[in-house]
């Protein structure tokens, strides 16, 4: 599809998995999920967005955001040893997000590595945290190789002072351009080799924030082996920040202390498979090379909540409409239950309220991924917590 036809805009956001994760807190007592009480030792980053952000208001979701033409510009190649994460890319077919060139920006920057810096210059504006590795140490041979384990941050002699780095942040979040300025003063680059790429959500027909906007948005995972570091909201996109175990936000979202999209909902479900960092992080990146699926979830209405139908499932379109023009919504007058009664191949999010969710594979994984952890959101009633292939 040319790129005048997209009606979505591109978009990156990394599933930041840190080390060092705190003793476990007592599960809630109505709840049976085998995943609560799994001995994490690693917590993920969560944004709370904006009540007045256009798309996902008040939602939590993972540090990200719209990519922007500094993210593509070639005077990145000065800093990018190889210009490129320095391992080969996934053999198999890519996402167009992942494999299409910008000629229209005029950059030889492939858009896999820009997606990249978006993601990390989007952690910075958000949260604070800096996702760097220095310049002039040449590209971390061992990152890229995946022998030398999960990333670590810059040392704090590598950073400027607090006022000063918050100074850097302000002029970020007004001019992105300014982020190859700061790495720049730093001697550092966006550490793009600890970013392995996950998997990719474009927003339903159906599901676009205010002013119609829907985003083509790449999901990297990153692993850092340290303690989460400090993160701070920016009191306008994002209004809280917080590290938490994967079981735990599933929690939080269960007692409707949270509210999590479908697409995180399901990324959380699948990261409850890797209690250890270490594994998390292997798997990671000997995954990332197979490439991943662009997923469009398709909307199916029934008569007490919707269905999101992804692809492999039995009711998924053969020839999905990614526009909306084409063909009406999918609606059925019978319960999710009885839909879910008849149905031999399931790949679907079962949505029948904000925070009652649940997520229902029974296919292979396609590319070396893995299912997610069938992890009901309902408090109180949680499936049995395997893929059942």
């Amino acid at each position: 599809m040319g790129s005048r036809l997209r009606p979505w805009r591109e978009a990156a956001t990394v599933l930041l998995a840190a080390g060092g994760a705190r003793a476990p807190r007592p599960a809630p007592a109505a709840s049976s999920s085998s995943s609560a009480s799994a001995p994490f030792d690693y917590e993920v980053l969560l944004l709370r967005r904006s009540p007045r952000s256009a798309f996902l208001p008040s939602a939590h979701v993972f540090p990200g955001g719209a990519a922007d033409a500094a993210d593509f510009s070639a005077e990145w190649l000065e800093l990018l040893p190889g210009g490129g994460p320095g391992r080969p890319r996934a053999g198999g077919p890519r996402p167009p997000l992942f494999a299409a060139e910008r000629p229209e920006l005029g950059s030889p920057l492939p858009g896999d590595v820009a997606l990249r810096i978006c993601a990390i210059r989007e952690t910075f504006e958000e949260a604070g945290v800096l996702l760097l590795a220095p310049a002039d140490a040449g590209r971390p041979e061992a990152a890229a190789a995946g022998g030398g384990g999960p990333a670590r941050l810059l040392p704090a002699e590598r950073l400027p002072p607090a006022a000063e780095l918050a100074e850097w942040r302000r002029r970020v979040q007004r001019q992105p351009g300014a982020f190859l300025q700061l790495c720049r003063h730093l001697r550092c680059a966006p550490n793009i080799w600890a970013l392995h790429e996950w998997s990719n959500w474009l927003t339903p027909v159906g599901r676009a924030g205010r002013g119609g906007r829907r985003y083509d948005t790449a999901f990297f995972l990153c692993c850092l082996g340290q303690g989460p570091p400090p993160a701070s909201h920016d009191r306008a996109e994002v209004t809280a920040c917080q590290w938490t175990k994967p079981s735990e936000a599933i929690e939080l979202f269960k007692s409707q202390d949270i509210w999590i999209a479908p697409p995180q909902f399901y990324e959380l479900c699948r990261l409850c498979n890797f209690p250890s960092l270490h594994d998390l992080h292997r798997f990671g990146f000997e995954r990332a090379v197979e490439g991943c699926e662009r997923w469009m979830p398709v909307l199916l209405t029934a008569s007490d909540g919707h269905m999101q139908l992804l692809p492999g499932d039995e009711l998924y379109p053969e020839d999905p409409d990614f526009t909306g023009e084409r063909k009406p919504m999918l609606t059925t007058n019978k319960k999710t239950e009885d839909v879910l009664k008849e149905a031999t191949r399931l790949h679907r999010i079962v949505v029948q309220d904000l925070n009652n969710v649940a997520v229902h594979v029974n296919i292979p994984p396609k590319y070396k991924h893995i299912n997610p952890l069938q992890l009901d959101s309902k408090k109180g009633n949680s499936a049995d917590c395997s893929s059942k292939l």
